[in-house]
């Protein structure tokens, strides 16, 4: 595809676009945690098939991403991203008209392969794109993920509140699709074209690093996903209204916000990142700790915590696996089959946590494995020495 600097009004328009898009591939998820309660007061649903509603839609997400770059090249980017835009919209807005727990989780599936085939596109659009600047779109494009996900947690509450009903603070979401979707579509000369189709599809299944990456992405967007589904509902737990409880993980995405805009800039300056890996996961191991042993106390310090790890560990994932190759399309192959098997395993945390909530009567335990998890993900960041990247894959 043709390069297309930064600095001109066309690309702008069109990292434009591609933020108002990412805006909306987290608001299906996101709104679900802080109204969990009234859903649960009106839907029978233990802890277990409720973490369903974030767990499902990951897992989707996983697997459609193998075929995500596929259906990119049969259709084009342009169209692409269109279909992935009308199937989030729709999936949202049947949240209006449901009345079992099979209904909400066969929506959230839903928008979970319409998340799935924008995310599989974009990071090779944006490496195409913007190859002088690959770190700061990727953060512009992962922030604005996030800040999605921080819009839906905050209001989806105060919505519920100002309708009586939790079924439109689910379903507000599809106008962000309609926004998206007019600004996409008005976008005339930044829009992308397809991938080029003289690229075989190259399969990462046989290389150790892909896996490590893959593996890696994965543990970390667990993180993300299990404080995305209880973390509201634990504070609801320990007292707090569904408002209060969905304005904290408002506030700890919006830390994601600021750390996956800032995080990505500040890692740009050199090609090895692993100090600044270091430092993000030492930080949710530390958000988490506050979590298990003051969680009334300091209670804003341990989201911001979390926020800030995850929010910059995110992008940076993904920043890792793009630094492995120069070539746009197969880059954007290896990162597909990283959150394509990263979103298998990040899906499975939702439900484990619920399992042992329901089991143990408490997250607590949920919140230490993960801490567990994160210091195991120090020592797989010691393997990600730039210096080495071309022998391990080719």
């Amino acid at each position: 595809m043709e390069n297309v600097r930064a600095t001109t009004r066309p690309a702008l328009w069109l990292m434009f676009s591609i933020m108002l898009v990412a805006l909306n591939l987290r608001p299906s998820m996101a709104a679900v945690g802080p109204l969990l309660s009234a859903i649960r007061g009106d839907i029978a649903l233990s802890f277990s098939l409720a973490s369903l509603l974030t767990m499902l839609p990951v897992m989707a997400m996983g697997l459609a991403m193998f075929f995500g770059l596929s259906v990119s090249q049969r259709l084009g980017e342009q169209r692409t991203v269109v279909l992935s835009l009308l199937i989030i919209g729709l999936a949202t807005v049947s949240r209006l008209f449901l009345d079992s727990a099979a209904e909400l989780i066969l929506s959230a599936v839903l928008a979970g392969i319409g998340i799935a085939l924008i995310q599989a596109l974009m990071p090779a659009l944006i490496k195409s794109r913007f190859s002088d600047n690959v770190s700061v779109c990727m953060g512009l494009y992962v922030t604005s993920i996030m800040g999605g996900a921080a819009i839906a947690a905050s209001f989806a509450p105060l919505v519920m509140t100002r309708t009586g009903s939790w079924r439109v603070g689910l379903a507000i979401w599809a106008a962000l699709a309609v926004v998206a979707l007019l600004f996409w579509c008005a976008q005339r000369a930044g829009t992308p074209t397809p991938i080029s189709r003289s690229v075989r599809n190259e399969s990462f299944f046989s290389n150790s690093r892909a896996w490590l990456l893959a593996i890696f992405f994965g543990l970390g967007t667990a993180s993300y996903t299990c404080v995305l589904a209880w973390l509201a509902p634990y504070y609801v737990e320990k007292g707090w209204s569904e408002q209060n409880a969905g304005l904290l993980l408002g506030f700890l995405t919006a830390m994601e916000v600021l750390s996956g805009l800032l995080t990505p800039a500040i890692a740009n300056r050199s090609r090895d990142r692993r100090w600044v890996l270091v430092v993000l996961l030492t930080l949710i191991m530390a958000g988490f700790c506050g979590l298990i042993l003051s969680p009334q106390h300091l209670s804003l310090l341990w989201p911001c915590l979390l926020g800030l790890g995850i929010g910059g560990l995110f992008p940076m994932s993904l920043i890792v696996s793009l630094d492995h190759l120069d070539n746009p399309q197969r880059a954007g192959g290896l990162t597909a089959f990283v959150q394509g098997i990263g979103y298998l395993i990040a899906g499975l945390s939702p439900l484990i946590a619920g399992m042992i909530r329901d089991q143990l009567g408490s997250f607590e335990w949920a919140w230490w494995s993960l801490t567990g998890v994160m210091a195991l993900m120090i020592l797989m960041v010691l393997r990600f020495d730039p210096r080495h990247y071309a022998r391990h894959i080719q």
